[in-house]
């Protein structure tokens, strides 16, 4: 198991890291889907990169702590679980009336 196998495993461009040959058919499309806009539409963030892309350059999207407004920001696989709302956002307050997740605490700020 070669290191740059496994380090295109964890970054999430290659779907195992048993095989260095997939090392040699990575494409462009293979990084494109780690951006963060992508991750956002496969998570179930947005519905559409578009709309992905706004919720990200206006705040609402952070990684771990930090908030993130790069679309392109490359997400590994680690990182995905870490991938959330920012606690201000009024797009989670929407989501989580819509899902009946927004309890009267939440409501009050």
């Amino acid at each position: 198991m070669g290191m740059v196998a496994i380090q295109l495993y964890n970054t999430g461009v290659i779907p195992t890291k048993k095989s260095l040959a997939l090392c040699d058919k990575l494409s462009v499309s293979s990084f494109i889907r780690r951006r963060l806009s992508t991750v956002l539409v496969q998570l179930k963030f947005a519905e559409h990169l578009k709309e992905a892309v706004t919720y990200i350059e206006q705040g609402h999207i952070r990684v771990g702590p930090e908030t993130v407004t790069d679309p392109a920001f490359l997400i590994t696989r680690n990182m995905e679980d870490f991938v959330t709302w920012v606690d201000s956002s009024k797009i989670k307050r929407k989501v989580l009336q819509y899902n009946d997740k927004l309890d009267d605490y939440d409501m009050m700020q």
